[in-house]
């Protein structure tokens, strides 16, 4: 089996004290790193624990540090390679649903549904299958996102939304939860159309948790939908099922937004951002505001900004 390279996980205040402690007594190097209580070097791997409270360990030597420092050490407790033993679910077959394009101003909004088995959980972490977050390149995700179309008994589908599409839900809908509730019913939707190629049945879908509760998408799904267990839930992305989802929507988001260059001739960057705000300008120097709304999502303050128009003052969020 490969060696694992990556690994992500969380840590209390005094694990990370203990940890940090731990590395300056091995005389690994430190390093900055924006938004990191601290990281280190070594020849082997590179550890970055972040003011979230997340962990990161990256290299070569990833396993080897988990096994014999970070489990034995830091979290006194045997996880790694026992985690099927330890969650038998991880092996159910299930579906994972999850979306990419929602934060970026250009682009389609992609939603992608996948149905895996207990078949292509050891294959799927052997090649490196994870949440497309932890993937920065577009060239990885497009090879792990053909390992997963091209794996036996897997069923994928994806709900691309447009531009065009996406700003007229959004007009109807008044709401990105709204749509992406629309968006994961349909997917889900559409998978058990296929349920005749899934072998066993899924006997549950996953996905982020997005909305405040899971009858926002329960209330979207058609009856075919309602017959299955849905859970949604912070982190779903940890789950095998919606990391797949996530590199295939991942893939069809790049694959609109080159699209997009390719037809309008602009460098169209991810995110939003100031290169986004100069992208924006050109798109409405060029085509006006029909080719904006082409190519982006009308809704961001990017879209005003572009064409010159006052925004509206920022409302200060609050938790009901």
């Amino acid at each position: 089996m490969k060696p694992l390279s990556i690994y992500t996980g969380k840590l209390t205040n005094d694990q990370a004290s203990a940890l940090e402690a731990a590395l300056r007594a091995r005389n690994w190097k430190s390093r900055e790193v924006p938004y990191a209580r601290f990281a280190f070097e070594s020849d082997k791997c590179n550890v970055v624990f972040y003011e979230s409270g997340k962990l990161v360990v990256q290299g070569k030597g990833t396993q080897e540090f988990i096994e014999f420092v970070l489990e034995p050490e830091i979290l006194k407790e045997v996880k790694l390679g026992y985690e099927t033993v330890l969650k038998p679910e991880l092996l159910d077959p299930r579906m994972g649903i999850d979306e990419s394009g929602k934060g970026d101003f250009f682009g389609p909004l992609c939603i992608a549904g996948v149905y895996i088995n207990e078949s292509m959980v050891k294959p799927w972490k052997e090649a490196g299958i994870r949440d497309s977050k932890t993937v920065t390149s577009d060239k990885k995700i497009a090879t792990l996102a053909d390992v997963i179309r091209k794996t036996p008994g897997c069923v994928v589908n994806v709900v691309a939304i447009g531009n065009e599409a996406y700003n007229r839900l959004y007009v109807r809908m008044k709401s990105v939860n709204a749509i992406l509730a629309w968006g994961h019913a349909r997917v889900i939707e559409n998978l058990l159309g296929q349920k005749h190629q899934m072998n066993p049945p899924p006997i549950r879908a996953m996905s982020d948790q997005f909305a405040a509760s899971k009858t926002v998408i329960e209330k979207a799904l058609m009856m075919s939908g309602r017959q299955i267990e849905f859970v949604q839930q912070h982190k779903a992305e940890e789950d095998l099922a919606v990391a797949a989802a996530s590199i295939i929507a991942r893939d069809e988001f790049v694959k609109g937004l080159a699209k997009l260059e390719k037809q309008y001739n602009v460098k169209l960057p991810k995110g939003a951002s100031a290169a986004v705000d100069a992208a924006a300008k050109t798109i409405f120097e060029q085509y006006g505001v029909d080719g904006l709304a082409r190519v982006s999502k009308m809704h961001f303050r990017t879209a005003l900004r572009a064409q010159g128009l006052p925004e509206p003052p920022k409302t200060e969020w609050r938790k009901r």
